[in-house]
């Protein structure tokens, strides 16, 4: 794996973590906005993990959510020109490390139908997709 540091995101790097989605990541998300960011980080400080170079620019993401039930993982993501040097693995392994330090049982990933690299890294990663579950959504007025 090249030199990064895996560490928990600050409310400042809102901004930056969205511009690196915007390039790193496929859809997007109702609360893609420096709001959005802004609360995760102040309801879960340790929720939004990320991989940066030793320059300070963010290569990799992933948000682990933890209510206190369930385990779940959101936004995986690395720069299409540092994929495949182990990043995912140490994003993922933050993350799992986190949620066994809460007391998780085991972690659920949100991932597009649609994004195939993704099914080969998270199959890669140990996960397996369940077909019996589908996700129902709503959403509420501004």
């Amino acid at each position: 794996m090249i030199d990064v540091k895996i560490r928990a995101a600050v409310t400042d790097e809102a901004e930056a973590v969205l511009a690196f989605w915007r390039e790193a990541a496929e859809g997007t998300s109702i609360s893609d906005d420096v709001h959005g960011v802004t609360r995760l980080l102040e309801r879960d400080p340790e929720a939004l993990i990320l991989a940066t170079l030793p320059d300070g620019r963010i290569v990799g993401s992933v948000i682990a959510g933890w209510d206190g039930w369930r385990a779940s993982l959101y936004r995986l993501a690395v720069l299409p020109s540092h994929r495949r040097q182990g990043i995912s693995t140490a994003l993922l392994r933050a993350a799992e490390d986190r949620f066994a330090a809460l007391g998780g049982r085991r972690a659920d990933a949100m991932v597009l139908v649609a994004n195939e690299t993704a099914h080969a890294a998270w199959g890669a990663a140990g996960y397996e997709r369940q077909e019996q579950w589908r996700r129902w959504v709503k959403p509420f007025p501004a």
